[in-house]
């Protein structure tokens, strides 16, 4: 808040953090950014919701199989021509029980607990991704930061070179267009090094989001890349992808609730039996005092034989569903087959390029040392200064992409298998809490939006009380 304040009265923010004490970056390894994700996610306590939303449909579909009780009272008054008038009471209390539904009753509860697993599944599959999301997050900023240091390496090379040509103009060894040269060459490296530490902030930012912390909070990442080799084969990866991804487990939850909603539909066919019960006490005022009690127990029938074709389009609907569920089931399949063959593919070509690019490397920093000896010694020429550090710089950064875009794919190929949490990570996905009231009150952001609510209320009535008064 007295940042904001001071920020508002025309303090430059880069005066306040010259004038602020440092602030502790926290250290972040991988693990803990996922374990901390899943404890904390947005989006992820939204996903969990599904699950009690699945449960109350269960809990709804087993109270329309049991027992069901309802009170009646009404008091009325009735007055006939030559009679006198007649006041009375009635109070009744009636229960009733579905002894029979044609299997209607069963076939949505079936339906209802299959919805409850599938629920449970949607939330393992968000976690899933959502962890793929974090470590690419997590890789992202990490290249970035090395993407940054690359670029500030070249505006340093650029900058000593600067100088350097600078001193050989003023003694009169080199012509005034190789100092503007190097200038121009100086100016795009510094623009691409910005370019850079925005980048990495975007990214920071990103992480951020997904870990739900504090948006300004200083990250400091101690994981980095290593080589990990994979040793499963596509052939296996497919297989595994086959029988533990969790969306087509849904999928044949699906389809096996639409099995069960054949049988509801069919049981229109049939005839349902009901148990009623009733206690009733009528009470007269008027014109004499009576009272009356009556007790009753039935055991109902109802069985519709002709209903227009209601219930066989009803069933047809239902086998028209299942149909479809059987295709989404097939066409979910291709896409998990896709999504594994691109992450695999990904993946391989991505360690091949780490493997070549890191000799790359080595190959560019001798060129570009060479050829600012040379030109030091008078014999280069100042495009090959330029080329050798655009190489040497091209080179880095493509040893750095081959190494996270390694380390990405890999990840992806485990989630497009639909590779299971780690038991930390389970644990950590136990503590999410899913109370929106709580979560709301814990939120900085929400808090820091009802602030700027409030603040902007309290603008518009000052600019109304100013226009008021002229």
């Amino acid at each position: 808040m007295r940042l904001e304040k001071w920020m508002k009265m025309g303090v430059p923010l880069v005066a306040l953090l010259l004038t602020m004490p440092s602030v502790q970056a926290a250290d972040l390894s991988l693990q803990d950014a996922i374990n901390m994700a899943l404890a904390q996610n947005t989006g992820l306590k939204i996903t969990q919701k599904g699950e009690d939303t699945a449960q109350y449909t269960l809990d709804e579909a087993k109270g329309n199989n049991g027992f069901s009780a309802s009170v009646t009272d009404s008091l009325g008054t009735s007055k006939s021509k030559g009679a006198s008038r007649t006041d009375s009471n009635s109070i009744g209390v009636s229960g009733k029980l579905p002894l029979y539904s044609g299997g209607r009753n069963q076939a949505n509860i079936k339906k209802a607990k299959i919805g409850v697993e599938s629920a449970s599944l949607t939330t393992q599959r968000a976690q899933e991704d959502l962890k793929l999301n974090v470590i690419k997050a997590y890789y992202d900023a990490l290249e970035a930061k090395k993407t940054v240091g690359v670029r500030q390496e070249t505006v340093d090379k650029y900058q000593e070179h600067y100088t350097n040509v600078s001193q050989l103009y003023g003694a009169g060894s080199k012509a005034r267009i190789d100092v503007i040269r190097s200038q121009v060459e100086l100016s795009d490296a510094k623009q691409n090094l910005i370019k850079a530490e925005n980048s990495y902030e975007v990214e920071l930012a990103t992480l951020r989001n997904y870990l739900n912390i504090d948006r300004s909070e200083p990250l400091n990442l101690t994981s980095d890349f290593s080589y990990l080799a994979f040793d499963k084969d596509m052939s296996a990866c497919l297989e595994y992808a086959y029988d533990n991804r969790k969306d087509l487990l849904i999928d044949k939850n699906k389809l096996a609730q639409q099995e069960h909603a054949i049988k509801a539909a069919k049981s229109g066919y049939l005839p349902s039996l009901n148990l009623s019960i009733g206690l009733n006490e009528n009470q007269q005022f008027k014109p004499r005092h009576d009272n009356g009690h009556s007790t009753s127990a039935t055991v109902g029938m109802n069985w519709d034989i002709f209903d227009s074709g209601v219930t066989r389009a009803q069933v047809k609907d239902a086998e028209n569903n299942r149909d479809i569920a059987k295709l989404n089931y097939l066409k979910d399949k291709e896409a998990v087959d896709l999504d594994v063959r691109q992450a695999y593919y990904s993946m391989r070509e991505a360690e091949k390029r780490l493997n070549s690019t890191q000799d790359a490397v080595h190959q560019a920093e001798e060129d570009a040392f060479i050829a600012r000896e040379k030109y030091r010694a008078g014999e280069g020429l100042m495009l090959d200064i330029i080329d050798a550090q655009e190489a040497l710089a091209k080179a880095k950064l493509n040893y750095i992409s081959a190494q996270y875009d390694y380390a990405r794919y890999q990840a992806t190929v485990e989630n497009a298998m639909g590779v299971e949490l780690k038991a930390e990570e389970k644990a950590a996905a136990a503590e999410l809490q899913t109370d929106a009231d709580a979560a709301l009150q814990e939120s900085k952001l929400a808090a820091r939006a009802d602030t700027t609510v409030d603040n902007s209320r309290d603008v518009a009535a000052e600019l109304a009380g100013n226009e008021g008064n002229k």
